[in-house]
């Protein structure tokens, strides 16, 4: 079947393409930047496109061409920047739904969430709902899906945070930690979504997929924590307002495109319980989704997930020790360019070009400071960063070599400076 799947480079979406090709489809995957998607499934044809924009049938219909099946496996957690809730899960899902109807597209595949509700006051979980509700008008051969914290190798958002949580030293911190959670394997997901695009599965049907019993959140993350082979430690309740400071700093880096896990959506998720009914997933299937524990065995932990974990964390300190430190430079080079000035034309530079230096200086030191923490374009200002400091040694090591021998190491202290912007760049990405 010629199937297009919608975020497919996606934690859940790559998965439900692995099992399509296996299964011998030929797949189409859309998102908003498929670069890096076509390296890494290059038998895929890819389509760039935005979502949040393709709003009435029209739009779609030259995607879903000649398309037997269609599966969404998009979604946001919260709007911002780069995400437009309603947009993404009512707007474009109900003009798709549109456009498949038109264009003789037989099966649709819809991947919700639990706790999907059209009376919710969440934005996430109300503009979901509205999404599945125009699935489920449609004439087409629909499956609405909805499961609970999807388990996969990969990690994203939410399952990344309980990772990094787990691996914490000495303990393992967390906010609500009885609140009742049932976990999927992502491969329990896309055996889900092949079923439903190739018939076996009856349609018209919404079905929760979650293991059957529900556990405290403390025990999701005591199991992840022997998962990663790491010594047994106590959960340790954390105060709510503790939270909820958490989730208005996360809220306001979204605002400059930072997509944490942290924000008020995703706790409000936690304090509803990720919960589903497996019932109508026994009644239809022929074997239960598997637990955690089955989950994890399936996929042992090596050296790569505990660096993960234990580096997610310390991503935005990484960040901000590097934004205080580049802004606080800038600053103090503006507040003191006379004494900064001295130290060059003490050692022979002319007393005009040093204050020059040390004003541009400054004015880069506070660009890129600033920058840094604006998502789209960190990654730019990281670069700008190590050429900056490059520049800067070349140019003292030229103009005023003696600093190298300088007491208080003002040119060797730049080396683990660096060293740390090039950590930053390592663990940039998102997925």
């Amino acid at each position: 079947m010629n199937v297009l799947v919608l975020g497919g480079y996606g934690l859940i979406g790559d998965t439900v393409i692995g099992r399509l090709l296996r299964d011998g489809h030929h797949v189409t995957g859309l998102g908003r930047d498929v670069r890096d998607a076509g390296r890494r499934r290059p038998t895929v044809r890819w389509i760039a496109a935005d979502m949040s924009k393709l709003l009435v049938a029209e739009n779609w219909l030259p995607v879903v061409a000649g398309m037997d099946a269609v599966v969404n496996a998009a979604g946001a957690l919260q709007d911002g920047p780069r995400d437009r809730l309603d947009a993404v899960h009512r707007g474009s899902v109900a003009a798709l739904v549109a456009a498949c109807g038109q264009a003789g597209v037989r099966r649709f595949v819809q991947i919700s969430a639990i706790g999907a509700d059209l009376a919710s006051a969440n934005p996430f979980f109300s503009s979901k709902a509205q999404g599945d509700k125009a699935v489920a008008s449609s004439s087409l051969e629909w499956t609405i899906l909805r499961p609970g914290l999807v388990i996969a190798r990969t990690a994203y958002g939410g399952t990344a945070l309980l990772r990094a949580l787990a691996a914490f030293p000495g303990f393992i911190p967390a906010v609500m930690p009885r609140q009742p959670i049932q976990t999927v394997a992502v491969t329990d997901v896309a055996d889900a979504v092949a079923r439903a695009v190739a018939g076996p599965l009856p349609s018209r049907l919404a079905l929760d997929l979650v293991e059957d019993n529900a556990r405290p959140l403390a025990e999701v993350l005591s199991t992840l924590r022997a998962w990663l082979g790491l010594p047994p430690a106590r959960v340790v309740p954390m105060p709510a307002m503790l939270g909820r400071l958490a989730g208005a700093v996360a809220d306001m880096l979204g605002i400059v495109g930072w997509r944490s896990p942290l924000r008020s959506a995703a706790l409000a998720a936690v304090a509803r319980g990720v919960t589903g009914d497996a019932t109508a997933w026994n009644q239809v299937s022929d074997r239960p989704l598997q637990p955690l524990e089955a989950t994890l065995a399936d996929m042992p932990a090596n050296a790569q997930e505990r660096w993960f974990a234990r580096l997610w964390l310390a991503k935005p300190v990484i960040f901000a020790c590097l934004s205080l430190f580049w802004l606080v430079s800038g600053v103090i080079g503006l507040m003191r360019q006379d004494a900064a000035a001295d130290i060059l034309v003490s050692h022979g530079v002319s007393a005009s070009f040093a204050h020059i230096a040390v004003l541009a200086g400054s004015a880069a030191d506070i660009l890129v400071g600033a920058a840094v923490v604006v998502r789209s374009v960190a990654r730019r200002a990281l670069l700008a960063m190590i050429a900056i400091t490059l520049s800067y040694l070349v140019g003292a090591t030229l103009l005023v070599p003696g600093l190298w021998l300088d007491p208080l190491g003002p040119l060797v202290k730049t080396i683990p400076a660096l060293c740390l912007v090039l950590v930053a760049l390592a663990v940039l990405d998102e997925r």
